[in-house]
C-alpha cells in the first residue's frame, strides 16, 4: 500500500504526517462542557469509572440467573440481559414460529414467572441493569418493574437502560413487528410512563451498535444513529414531552472497532454533534445535551479462525472505547464467531476491561488523546461526513422516511459489500483469515444450548395458563386494545397484565390485532 492509499475504514484519507496545522481552529473545550467533544464529565473515569458489563443470557431463565451471579462475583458493575429471539419479537416459547429458537441466542421470557427466575437473589434496586430488546422493550421493561415491586424496591430509585430503539432495526437487523409509525408511537408511550414512573431509567438506548454490525463505516453508524435519535426526540416533542426532562434520560449505544483512532474519533464527533442537535431541538439543559453512550466490542470483527486472536481485538477495541470516553461497556469472548460465550471466556473478556482500567494507566487523565494533531483532524473529518448524510436523511423528510424508502439499507449494504471485496481481494487484512493462515484443529469449547429447554418452557406456559384468573387477563387484554386503538398510554395495562400473568406473547398478539405487522 503507497502513501497515497491510506484511509479509515470509512474512506477518509490518511495523510503520512499531522501537525499544529491541522488543528481545528475553534477554541479547546473543557471536558465536562458543552459540546461535550472531551467527555460528559469533568473528572471522567478519575471519579468514576466506566460500568463494566457483560452481555449474558441463555437458555432458561434458571441458567441465566446463574451466569449473573458468576459475572457479579466476578467484579461485573452491571447486568446486560440478552433475550432469546421469540422473545425479541414477541412470541411466547410454545408458539410454532418459536420452535428451535427458544434460549438460543438470549434467555427465554415467557412472563412474569420467568422474570423473577432471571433475577432472582439480584436486589433490582442494588444494580443497573441494561436490556437488549426493542420492538417488545416495553413489556420487557413492564416486567422488570414489575419484579422489582415485588422485590418491594422504590421503582423511582432503580436504574438501568432499555434499548428500545425499533428505527435501526428496520434498517439493520430485522427484529422489529409493528410498522413504524404505531412503534414510535409506542416508544413515546414508555417515554412518558417512564418519566412518572422510573425516572432514573435511561428509557431508549440509541443504537448504532448492530447499525455497524451489518456493515456499515464509522461514519455512516454515527449519521444513522443521530438521525434516528433526532427522530425520536421530535416524536416526543409531538407528544408534548419536556426535552428538558427526557432528554436527560436517552442514551446511545455504539459499536468498537478495531481501526483505533478513528473509533475514539468517532465518539468524540458524535458527542459534539448530539449537543448540537439537542440544542436547536429547544434543550437548555446540559444535562439533556450529553451524548451518553454504552459501547460493546465489535461482534463482526472475531473470527473462527485462530479465535484467541479474538483478545487482542477485543483489548484494541476496548482501549477505543475508553479513550473515547464510553460510559459503559461490554467486552466480547474470544469464542463468540463459534457460539455463544462460555464463562470462560467471558471471565477472561471481563479480566480485559479490568487490566485496562487498573493497569494501563487511560483512565488516569481525561481525554489523553485530546490535542493529538491526527484524532483532532480525525475528529472533525468524520463529524463533516457524518452531517452530509445527516442533512441527506433530513431532506427525505427524516429518519423514518429514509427507511421506509430504503436509503440507510442500501447506504449499509454497499459498505458491507465493499468491506467483503476489499478482504476478499487482500486490500484489507485480516489476521488469520486472509493472511497468516495456518492449519488449524478447533480445542475451544463451545457452550450449547440443549433443544428440550423448549419443552420445559411450553410446561411452564401451560401451568400459568391453568392457575391464573383468565377472566381477568382477558379483560385486561380487551384494555389494553381499546387503549391502544383510541391513543391512551399503553403502559399503565401492559403493567397491570403482567402482573396478571399475561404472557408476553399475549400483549404482543393484542397490539398485532390493532397495529399489524411491518413487511418490507
Amino acid at each position: 500500500m503507497n502513501e497515497q492509499e491510506r484511509q479509515t475504514d470509512s474512506s477518509i484519507p490518511i495523510k503520512k504526517l499531522y501537525t499544529e496545522q491541522d488543528l481545528p481552529t475553534t477554541p479547546p473545550e473543557a471536558p465536562g462542557e458543552f459540546p461535550f467533544t472531551r467527555g460528559v464529565q469533568a473528572d471522567m473515569y478519575r471519579g468514576k469509572l466506566w460500568t463494566m458489563r457483560q452481555y449474558a443470557g441463555f437458555s432458561t431463565a434458571a441458567e441465566s440467573n446463574k451466569r449473573y451471579h458468576y459475572l457479579l462475583s466476578q467484579g461485573v458493575s452491571g447486568l446486560s440481559v440478552a433475550f432469546d429471539l421469540p422473545t425479541q419479537i414477541g412470541y411466547d416459547s410454545d408458539h410454532d414460529l418459536s420452535d428451535g429458537e427458544v434460549g438460543k441466542v438470549g434467555v427465554a421470557i415467557d412472563s412474569i414467572e420467568d422474570m423473577q427466575v432471571l433475577f432472582d437473589g439480584i436486589r433490582l434496586d442494588e444494580v443497573s441493569t441494561s436490556m437488549t430488546i426493542n420492538a417488545t422493550g416495553f413489556i420487557l421493561l413492564g416486567l422488570y418493574a414489575a419484579v422489582a415491586k415485588q422485590q418491594g424496591a422504590d421503582l423511582k430509585k432503580i436504574n438501568g437502560t432499555i434499548q428500545n430503539d425499533i428505527l435501526k432495526e428496520y434498517a439493520a437487523r430485522g427484529t422489529y413487528i409493528y410498522p413504524p409509525k404505531p412503534s414510535m408511537r409506542i416508544i413515546t408511550d414508555l417515554f412518558e410512563w417512564c418519566s412518572h414512573e422510573v425516572p432514573k431509567w435511561n428509557t431508549i438506548s440509541i443504537s448504532g451498535y448492530h447499525i455497524r454490525e451489518a456493515g456499515s463505516t464509522a461514519v455512516q453508524e454515527i449519521a444513522f444513529t443521530l438521525s434516528n435519535g433526532k427522530a425520536y426526540v421530535q416524536a416526543a416533542l409531538e407528544k408534548g414531552l419536556d426535552i428538558n426532562v427526557f432528554g436527560r434520560r436517552l442514551s446511545f449505544f455504539f459499536n468498537a472497532h478495531n481501526n483505533l483512532f478513528e473509533e475514539v474519533a468517532k465518539f468524540r464527533a458524535a458527542r459534539r454533534m448530539w449537543a448540537k442537535i439537542m440544542k436547536e431541538l429547544g434543550a437548555t439543559d446540559p444535562k439533556a445535551m450529553m451524548l451518553r453512550f454504552h459501547a460493546q466490542t465489535g461482534g463482526s470483527t472475531l473470527t473462527a479462525q485462530q479465535p484467541l486472536n479474538n483478545i487482542a481485538r477485543v483489548t484494541v477495541q476496548t482501549l477505543a472505547a475508553v479513550l473515547g470516553g464510553t460510559q459503559s461497556l461490554h467486552t466480547n469472548g474470544y469464542d463468540e464467531a463459534l457460539s455463544l460465550p462460555t464463562e470462560e471466556a467471558a471471565a477472561i473478556a471481563l479480566r480485559t476491561q479490568q487490566i485496562v482500567a487498573f493497569e494501563s494507566g487511560v483512565a488516569d487523565t481525561v481525554d489523553p488523546l485530546a490535542g493529538s494533531y491526527f484524532v483532532e483532524s480525525l475528529t472533525d473529518s468524520i463529524e463533516k461526513e457524518a452531517w452530509k448524510l445527516i442533512q441527506t436523511i433530513d431532506s427525505m423528510g427524516g429518519s423514518v422516511a429514509a427507511i421506509e424508502k430504503g436509503f440507510m439499507q442500501e447506504e449499509i449494504a454497499s459498505s458491507a459489500y465493499a468491506f467483503q471485496q476489499q478482504t476478499e481481494q487482500g486490500k484489507k487484512i485480516i489476521v488469520g483469515v486472509n493472511t497468516f493462515q495456518t492449519e488449524e484443529k478447533n480445542r475451544i469449547p463451545i457452550l450449547r444450548v440443549d433443544d428440550s429447554i423448549r419443552k420445559a418452557q411450553c410446561e411452564k406456559l401451560r401451568q400459568l395458563r391453568n392457575s391464573r384468573d383468565n377472566d381477568l387477563c382477558k379483560t385486561l387484554l380487551g384494555t389494553l386494545r381499546q387503549h391502544a386503538v383510541d391513543g391512551t398510554n399503553i403502559m399503565p395495562v401492559v403493567v397491570q397484565a403482567i402482573e396478571a400473568n399475561c404472557t408476553l406473547g399475549e400483549i404482543a398478539d393484542t397490539l398485532r390485532s390493532v397495529f399489524g405487522e411491518y413487511r418490507q
